[in-house]
């Protein structure tokens, strides 16, 4: 299992994420390269709740809180409001490279 220091150390040394990567992984991961655009559509084109997660937390950090909430209902996870924006990034993160092999 990849361990969230070793991922933060992967976003920060390549150009690329890994392909084995789950795409709610990857766009976690270019999320915090600083392409939003492509992190919004590997979350959009993923289809599943755990996507509609990461969509939600997406629209979060793009300050629209009313989307954002949509998505979260969608992906049957609470509206955050008091975490931090990098908090939940970790959490979401976390959550996602546990279930890597």
């Amino acid at each position: 299992m990849i361990k969230l220091d070793e991922f933060v150390r992967n976003i920060s040394s390549c150009s690329e994420p890994h392909s084995h990567y789950s795409d709610c992984l990857k766009a976690l991961w270019w999320v915090q390269k600083g392409d939003w655009a492509k992190a919004h559509d590997i979350a959009q084109e993923e289809g599943t709740i755990l996507g509609d997660w990461v969509h939600a937390y997406l629209h979060r950090l793009e300050g629209d809180l009313g989307n954002a909430a949509y998505w979260y209902n969608r992906a049957t996870r609470p509206v955050k409001q008091d975490e931090s924006l990098e908090e939940e990034w970790k959490e979401i993160t976390a959550h996602f490279l546990s279930l890597e092999p």
